[in-house]
């Protein structure tokens, strides 16, 4: 019995197995020397390369180019990014047994060693998915009342709102919002933000919806009523202290003395503040125009023109003929040309005739295609049903499940 009871001892630790520092056992016989492993984490600073983190550390560097050449087709090493976490694993000889480094928020690449030399692979993060339930209520502005760790989270509501609400001048201390979002985590830790998944937000006292629904492969947002919540263009071409003067056919010209039309909006902002084309067009002008200053002009579908005057820049590649997408930077704000101080000089025309930018009304894109309706019309009742449960006060997160 006692030699059955020392037998069974000898071979549960023949098969032990540990990580880090670990026994490799062939078969139940012959247990081989113990090896120990060390580990170097570290996070990628900016202008690190892998060269530098090799000779920081003495390892050596012909294993490195034997690493580069396992990796190239699946990731160049020389594409190292600021604030990604890396991980070597070397042994007792301070030869490289494994590396692992997070590519992006999705990926990973690792690279081990094999008895045939190193082997590479990218593997996709298995993240488990929540609904997060969120609210709070506008103080000052959206990215403090949200927080910076937040900052993304914030600037995709703005996106989603952005024909409809200038996140710049319109919000009011106390104006509240809403949102359900996607919550990735890892070992249980919360990760990141995916997809808003619906989004409530009161303005002033009005209340805007927007409902992220999927056709044709493409997800887009939608309101109440399942038409879509992207415009022709946007409210603004850039975000601004105010309005320095507006659309007038008989305006006093505070340089040339006289009264003479102002068929387009003053935005007062900082010089550099980026201007962005309200919406996809093609740029049929962009240099010096005399009182205009540094211009960019650009033509858009069923007679649009809309126009940007006064830049102290135009962006890099920004010339005529070039295809442009609503929300591209296309200058920065200035005061070029006949103007007091730095501003946008935006206008809109319409078939040839000027236009007041902030009273025009603008078509929206596509609505819910009428057959998928009722599909729409159950994921908006259960969104509401969860916009419902959230009570915002102060920026709160409240899980609600996997769904």
């Amino acid at each position: 019995m006692k030699s059955i009871f020392i037998t069974v001892i000898f071979l549960s630790i023949a098969f032990l197995v540990t990580v880090g520092n670990f026994i490799i056992v062939n078969n139940s016989e012959d247990v081989h020397e113990e090896k120990k492993y060390k580990e170097i984490n570290g996070i990628i600073k900016k202008g690190d390369t892998l060269f530098d983190i090799f000779k920081k550390y003495k390892l050596d560097i012909g294993e490195l180019f034997k690493l580069r050449e396992a990796s190239a087709d699946i990731h160049r090493l020389r594409e190292l990014y600021p604030g990604q976490p890396y991980k070597i694993v070397i042994d007792r000889n301070n030869q490289v047994n494994a590396f692992t480094y997070w590519i992006d928020d999705d990926n990973i690449l690792t690279i081990t060693r094999t008895e045939s030399g190193f082997n590479a692979e990218k593997i996709q993060v298995d993240y488990e998915r929540r609904i997060l339930h969120i609210g709070g209520l506008i103080k000052d502005n959206l990215i403090f009342s949200m927080g910076e760790e937040n900052l993304l989270l914030a600037l995709e509501l703005s996106d989603i709102f952005a024909w409809d609400i200038d996140f710049t001048t319109d919000l009011r201390n106390d104006d509240t919002f809403k949102i359900v979002v996607e919550g990735f985590y890892l070992d249980g830790k919360f990760k990141r933000y995916g997809d808003i998944l619906s989004a409530e937000f009161i303005n002033n006292g009005e209340t805007y919806r927007a409902y992220r629904f999927e056709h044709n492969g493409r997800a887009d947002y939608y309101d109440s009523e399942g038409k879509s919540l992207r415009k022709a263009f946007l409210k603004a071409p850039l975000s601004f202290r105010y309005i320095s003067s507006g659309f007038s056919i008989r305006r006093f010209h505070p340089i040339l003395k006289i009264y003479r039309p102002h068929l387009g909006v003053d935005y007062a902002a900082p010089t550099g503040t980026p201007v962005s084309t309200v919406g996809d067009g093609t740029v049929f002008f962009a240099g010096y125009k005399r009182q205009n200053g540094k211009i960019v002009a650009i033509k858009h579908v069923n007679g649009y023109r809309t126009y940007y005057g006064h830049l102290s820049k135009i962006q890099k590649g920004i010339r005529k003929g070039v295809k442009v997408k609503q929300g591209q930077v296309i200058g920065y704000v200035g005061a070029t040309g006949l103007a007091t101080g730095p501003h946008l000089d935006y206008r809109i025309k319409v078939n040839n005739r000027f236009v007041n930018p902030l009273m025009l009304k603008l078509p929206r894109g596509r609505p819910v295609p009428k057959k998928l309706m009722s599909e729409f019309t159950n994921f908006k009742n259960k969104m509401d049903t969860r916009l419902a449960s959230i009570t915002p006060s102060i920026f709160a997160l409240a899980e609600k499940g996997i769904d």
